[in-house]
């Protein structure tokens, strides 16, 4: 799971004192890759992961002597087999560089706009010019739309939209700056969109909420289309499929699962999506039967039938994971979206 979006609400509404800790950089093997974030609050909690466990603790201690200071880079290495000490012998057989930034008054304002942004679709990239020692020198926030803000000093890179067209999060070399610049793309949190409030659904909404998907559940029966059976998703809509569809501002990056087990319902609702351009339509049922929703026409390329991963997942909770495993198997996938366009 990406925690950024937990992260970035816990850091921009609550006043403690904070230690945002980032992967940008690593050589070999690692339990998480660049981009994977963890926030260190003063009294010790915290927010996401960055290692199986064996590195925790330590970022911990450190953060406590960093809440007022400048950022600094911390560098790991977990190749040996042996090694006790932070390692704790794990063998990951990798080198993380790991950056430690106190959240002070500036950086908490630029991540509220960020969260705003994520929170309205919007991709926002950052750059952060590192200095000596790979510490902060200057960071900049931008958009698709060419919004900036944050705090650098100096003209902005010209090789601003190659350096966010990489692929991955992670180091690069700045020629004009003569440093590195870690470069991220962060996303808005990708939204699952359930019509069907039965059975089936209830794991469903429960795992992708936990798993960082945004969750909307529509039926048109309120006994089942309720708080008490999706206390996790984050929005409940009561209607009939076409009155349903007219409430949702579809957008390419959503992915539907159609579980209402009703035929004429499903066949409905599928001819409304299939208006729509959406990253993935999932229908319950063999293929046999959606082509039969479809009139016998060719099943396009963003409708799964049957829904899920084949795993000869069997109950609602096996079920649920295999469509959820196909649903992060598909989020992994850069967008084909053009970045800056």
């Amino acid at each position: 799971m990406d925690y950024i979006h937990e992260i970035l609400k816990i850091a921009t509404t609550e006043p403690k004192k904070a230690v945002l800790a980032t992967i940008i950089d690593v050589e070999g093997s690692a339990y998480r890759k660049e981009g994977a974030a963890m926030l260190i609050q003063e009294d010790g909690e915290t927010i996401g992961v960055i290692s199986g466990g064996c590195l925790e603790n330590d970022l911990q201690e450190r953060a406590k002597l960093l809440l007022e200071g400048e950022s600094q880079c911390i560098v790991y290495d977990l190749k040996s087999e042996d090694d006790l000490s932070w390692g704790k012998g794990a063998g990951c057989n990798g080198v993380i560089r790991i950056l430690l930034e106190c959240i002070d008054d500036r950086l908490r304002k630029h991540l509220s706009r960020l969260h705003d942004l994520l929170q309205n679709g919007k991709d926002v990239f950052i750059l952060k010019q590192l200095g000596k020692n790979f510490s902060v020198s200057n960071y900049l926030f931008f958009t698709e739309d060419t919004e900036t803000f944050g705090e650098w000093a100096g003209a902005v890179p010209k090789q601003i939209d190659a350096i966010a067209a990489q692929e991955k999060s992670g180091l690069v070399w700045g020629n004009e700056l003569s440093s590195y610049v870690y470069v991220q793309r962060f996303e808005p949190k990708p939204r699952l969109i359930i019509f069907g409030a039965g059975s089936d659904a209830v794991p469903l909404s429960h795992f992708a909420s936990r798993t960082g998907f945004s969750v909307i559940v529509s039926d048109w029966r309120e006994a089942l289309c309720n708080r008490w059976r999706f206390p996790d998703a984050d929005q409940l809509i009561i209607a009939f499929p076409r009155e349903a569809a007219t409430k949702i501002s579809f957008s390419p990056r959503d992915f539907v699962v159609l579980l209402t087990h009703q035929f004429q319902q499903d066949q409905e609702l599928l001819k409304l999506l299939l208006q729509q351009n959406l990253r993935y339509i999932g229908v319950i049922g063999s293929k046999e039967r959606t082509k039969r929703l479809l009139g016998d026409q060719e099943i396009p390329r963003n409708v799964h039938s049957p829904v899920g991963l084949s795993i000869g997942a069997e109950g609602p909770e096996e079920i649920a994971i295999s469509i959820l495993a196909e649903l992060i198997q598909l989020k992994k996938l850069r967008s084909p979206q053009k970045v800056r366009a």
